[in-house]
């Protein structure tokens, strides 16, 4: 048997199928794309922001140096005013160094910028915690100060820190906004995310 690809080229049945969409329904400028791992493909975004023109374009285990590679593919042809970012926390699991994230992500937000003048604002959503990625979760906040840096330096960045609305009162992943998984997000979670995004999208 072959042996499974590890590089970008496993996500080529995904990203084609954007490309069938897209050809299906050709994109129109102006909407509010929302780009990202398996947090993105699970939320109800057409419910979630009923005011909004929404694309969700995120696929399942997607890290931000995949997003870098698809942006061309993926984001382009639909020339957003809002991108919305979510990637990082399978990097990290997968061993990569908060710095590489960052770097990763400055990377994204330089391609970003050059090729979509007339999208006014690029929001990442931080790193959120999760119970079990716990263990790595220093990395997960090294990770979020680094990229919030580099949004506080860039005109249309903007950094929302998921992490503290995850917590509870101790301190820990509330596992009340998380999915029997442990991992992704449930409903209730993303009521929350909903909340923090919506007025960086007014």
């Amino acid at each position: 048997a072959t042996p499974a690809p590890t590089g970008p080229e496993r996500w080529e049945p995904d990203i084609r199928r954007f490309e069938e969409q897209d050809r299906q329904q050709k994109p129109e400028p102006g909407a509010v794309l929302f780009y990202g791992s398996s947090s993105i493909v699970r939320w109800k975004l057409p419910a979630a922001f009923p005011n909004e023109r929404v694309v969700a374009r995120g696929f399942g285990g997607s890290q931000l140096s995949d997003l870098v590679h698809f942006a061309r593919r993926v984001v382009l042809p639909h020339r957003p005013a809002v991108l919305v970012v979510y990637a990082g926390d399978n990097d990290l699991s997968a061993g990569k160094s908060p710095e590489t994230v960052c770097q990763d992500f400055q990377l994204f937000l330089d391609k970003a910028t050059q090729h979509l003048p007339n999208c006014r604002r690029i929001i990442f959503l931080g790193i959120k915690p999760s119970i079990k990625r716990w263990a790595i979760h220093q990395q997960g906040i090294k990770a979020n100060q680094l990229i919030s840096e580099v949004c506080k330096k860039h005109p249309k960045a903007v950094f929302i820190d998921t992490w503290p609305a995850g917590l509870d009162s101790a301190g820990q992943p509330n596992p009340a906004l998380l999915d029997k998984d442990n991992l992704h997000l449930n409903d209730e979670g993303y009521k929350v995310w909903t909340k923090l995004l919506l007025p960086a999208l007014q």
